[in-house]
Order: structure tokens, then C-alpha cells, then sequence
């Protein structure tokens, strides 16, 4: 792999991850319609990676109180401060499980989903997110309290969901997750931070996964090329990832719709 492969595709992971319009969904049609090499799996995971080193440099505060809560409620020490991030705990643990499940049965059934299948799931993910935009607007006029709303377990349950679907290129993790937490009530900037500290376990735990595979990627890839795919990625995805809480906050994401409707359709057509 050369190094401006290594960028581009660092580049095109960073952005597409954080912003809801599949990642590996525009990955799979830019090797339809070029001679795109294929990407190592565990250098995919690296990148991966570094996306989620964006992930803990953003809602770092966040994934602060949260093991500290954790830590108090482990030593007994526990006190009502810490009933509401121990229920976020509890919501990301049970999500977890879910996305765990889903994943391994979606990849088990479905281990090379064809380019129509994509296509298809683009105008999935552009109906989610008008249908979370819509739904969220409804709760937002029906519950006056809704912007101080915790989140629950149950959020968890839904979001974990969610996200195990976001295994099917074509299907955006974040938009699917945040749109489900949004028709749930889940306020917006919340939903946005559930999201995405619900992708932390999984993204670890896909590395873990592949790490016997690390032998192999050194075989494939040179350091500079390594190095320079996991900044690329990395840079990017700290970006992508501030403009889209903006946009959640904003309850703009359904404008994203515009660009996966026709590009789904177009795939269904000519691809």
C-alpha cells in the first residue's frame, strides 16, 4: 500500500465514520467503481482506532465521570450524584451486549453483502434519519422537561440495536444510532454523546478481535504508509466529529438525506 493510498483512505474512514453516511457503505462503492486495493483488516481496525482516539478527545469529561462513578459504585462508595452516570454505564453495557449479538449474527448471514444490498441501505439510512428528525421534533413539543431527560437503560437496549444494524455497509452507525435515541426522546446533544460512547466498546472490541491478524498487516502495509492512514484518519475524524455534534444540536441531520437518497438510487441503476 503506498502512502497516498494509506491517506485517502485514512481520510475517507475519519470523515465518513463520524458523519451518518456509511463508511464502509462509500468504501464499497468506490471499489465498484474503481480498482480500489483491498484494505487489510487489521489496518482497517487501525483506523479505526484512530477514529475512536477522536471519540475519547471530544466527550473526554464525559467518559470521566463516568468511570469515576463506576470506580465509587466498585468500592462501595457510591453516593446519589452517582445514580445517573451509573445508569449510563448500565445503558452502554447493555447496548454493548445487544450490538455484540446483531453483529455476529448479521456477519454470520450476511458475510459479503452485494453492491445493490448497499444501495439499498443508503435510502435506509436517509428514511432513518428523516424519520429521526421528524420523531424527535415530536418529542421535543410534547415534553416540555425533555432537554434535562437522562439517559436509560432502555436507550441503551435501543441504541445497542441500532448499532449492531450499523454492521450492514450502506447503514450509517451514527445516523442510525443517534436517529433511534432521538425517537426515543433522547435529547439531542445527548443522543449525539450516547452514540458514540456506545461505539468505544465496540470498536475495541473488534480490535481485540483481529489482533492475531497483526503479523499479517505488518506483512502488507510499511510503517510511513501505517503511520500516515491512522493521522489521516484521526485529524479527520476530530473534525468530522465536532461538525456533527453541531448539526445534532442544530437537528439538522436529516439533511444528509439529500446526498444518501440519490446516490442510493443511482447504485440500484448503474451499479
Amino acid at each position: 500500500m503506498s502512502v497516498l493510498s494509506a491517506f485517502l483512505f485514512g481520510l475517507l474512514q475519519g470523515v465518513t465514520e463520524f458523519l451518518p453516511v456509511s463508511s464502509s457503505g462509500h468504501l464499497a462503492v468506490l471499489k465498484e467503481l474503481t480498482n480500489l486495493e483491498e484494505v487489510p483488516l487489521l489496518f482497517d481496525i487501525l483506523l479505526h482506532l484512530a477514529s475512536l482516539g477522536a471519540v475519547l478527545l471530544v466527550f473526554r469529561k464525559k467518559i470521566g465521570l463516568l468511570i469515576t462513578s463506576t470506580w465509587r459504585f466498585i468500592i462501595r462508595k457510591a453516593g446519589p450524584q452517582d445514580r445517573e452516570n451509573l445508569v449510563y454505564v448500565m445503558a452502554i453495557v447493555v447496548g454493548t451486549f445487544v450490538t455484540g449479538v446483531m453483529g455476529l449474527l448479521i456477519k454470520k448471514f450476511f458475510p459479503d453483502p452485494s453492491i445493490k444490498l448497499v444501495s439499498v441501505l443508503f435510502i435506509v439510512t436517509a428514511i432513518v434519519l428523516c424519520l429521526g428528525f421528524i420523531i424527535g421534533r415530536y418529542h421535543e413539543k410534547r415534553t416540555a422537561s425533555l432537554a434535562s431527560r437522562s439517559v436509560r437503560v432502555r436507550d441503551g437496549l435501543v441504541c445497542g440495536f441500532a448499532q449492531g444494524l450499523g454492521v450492514f455497509p450502506g447503514i450509517s452507525r451514527s445516523g442510525i444510532t443517534i436517529s433511534s435515541a432521538l425517537s426515543v426522546g433522547v435529547p439531542r446533544a445527548v443522543a449525539g454523546e450516547l452514540s458514540f460512547l456506545l461505539s468505544i466498546p465496540a470498536i475495541l472490541g473488534a480490535f481485540i478481535l483481529e489482533l492475531k491478524d497483526a503479523d499479517t498487516l505488518m506483512a502488507q502495509v510499511e510503517f510511513w504508509p501505517l503511520l500516515v492512514g491512522v493521522l489521516a484518519a484521526f485529524v479527520s475524524g476530530l473534525l468530522a466529529l465536532k461538525l456533527l455534534m453541531t448539526l445534532v444540536r442544530k437537528g439538522t441531520l436529516a439533511w444528509f438525506a439529500i446526498w444518501l437518497l440519490p446516490l442510493g438510487i443511482i447504485g440500484l441503476l448503474y451499479l
